[in-house]
């Protein structure tokens, strides 16, 4: 019987192992993606995440982008105006990407926002892929137009959806392409590159309006910058997170290594503009006599990617192991 005990241990052992990578399998969510007339709806475990919507606007962008649990993570405003929400800032549109200097257009601000720089639009030409799975995978291409009709530069980009019962992630990649006989000059300016505009409840404290508007919200990064000493600092991650309805909801950003100029500067504000920029270097760091020593240029006929990944978790920064989940993404998974 003595001889029996190692090979029973073992056996449990084996056994125990499988019930785990079985367990960690089927906490995986399948996506399914559906195609309508003017966007692509993306369900997680058959609850609704978020849409691409590429029609419409200045730009395709997501609304809403709800947690696992069905809690909104955004404002609403500009696509609706409920009370109580701040009307501001209307080309904030949710979750989208977009700059404010390429070529001298303004992908970025509308109207009369950001001055009497020209003001472009981003034009879905077509879905080239949307597939189903336990990563649900879309990949689109735009073009980037001037307002009197040019053709400034084109895109490929793609969204990764994954999900589990407690949590959502998207893998935003972008690969910008100048066209064949024209540089691509992406110029240095605050306003960009990718972002999202949280919920109201998801705020810091902060002005609206001259008022002062009390907030629940912090900011932490991956080098410990917390709340707003955030904004403009360089890190290789950032949490974006707040108490609501007896719950910690958050939302994280991944900078890629292999994007340029890893690690990124954050554009962090109190208010609930969250976003990624490597190309706003004179502004975060207050470099007012170097207007230009950020800007970058693709050469003619050439591309450049980038990649971000947004971790909507509940739970602060440590209690959902951002860190952890940043090396994943280092890592592939």
């Amino acid at each position: 019987m003595k001889r029996l005990w190692p090979l029973l241990f073992s056996s449990f052992g084996l056994l125990l192992f499988r019930a785990v990578a079985v367990h960690g399998a089927e906490l995986a969510s399948d996506v399914k993606l559906t195609t309508l007339a003017d966007r692509v709806r993306m369900e997680v475990g058959g609850r609704l995440f978020s849409e691409y919507i590429f029609s419409g606007a200045k730009r395709p962008y997501l609304y809403p982008v709800l947690a696992s649990d069905g809690t909104q993570l955004v404002r609403d405003f500009p696509m609706q105006e409920p009370p109580g929400e701040e009307h501001d800032h209307p080309h904030h549109r949710s979750l989208w990407f977009a700059h404010s200097s390429v070529n001298g257009i303004d992908f970025w601000n509308e109207g009369a926002a950001g001055g009497d720089t020209p003001k472009g639009s981003i034009v879905h030409e077509t879905l080239m892929e949307t597939a189903d799975g336990v990563v649900g995978v879309l990949r689109a291409r735009n073009r980037w137009m001037a307002p009197d009709g040019k053709l400034i530069c084109t895109d490929e980009t793609t969204l990764r959806i994954r999900g589990t019962p407690e949590s959502r992630s998207l893998d935003y990649e972008v690969t910008l392409h100048a066209l064949p006989d024209t540089p691509l000059l992406i110029g240095d300016n605050k306003d960009g590159l990718i972002a999202i505009r949280v919920a109201q409840w998801m705020t810091l404290p902060h002005k609206f309006l001259k008022q002062d508007i009390p907030g629940n919200g912090h900011l932490v990064t991956s080098t410990g910058q917390r709340d707003a000493a955030a904004w403009g600092k360089r890190a290789e991650w950032c949490d974006y997170f707040a108490p609501h309805e007896g719950k910690v909801y958050g939302v994280a950003i991944f900078d890629h290594p292999q994007n340029l100029r890893h690690p990124t500067w954050w554009m962090a504000r109190d208010y609930g503009l969250f976003g990624a920029n490597p190309f706003g270097q004179h502004d975060y760091e207050g470099l007012k006599d170097q207007p230009h020593i950020g800007d970058y240029t693709i050469p003619a006929g050439g591309s450049l990617t980038v990649r971000y990944r947004f971790y909507f978790h509940t739970g602060d920064a440590v209690v959902a192991e951002v860190a952890r989940h940043f090396d994943d993404y280092v890592s592939g998974k």
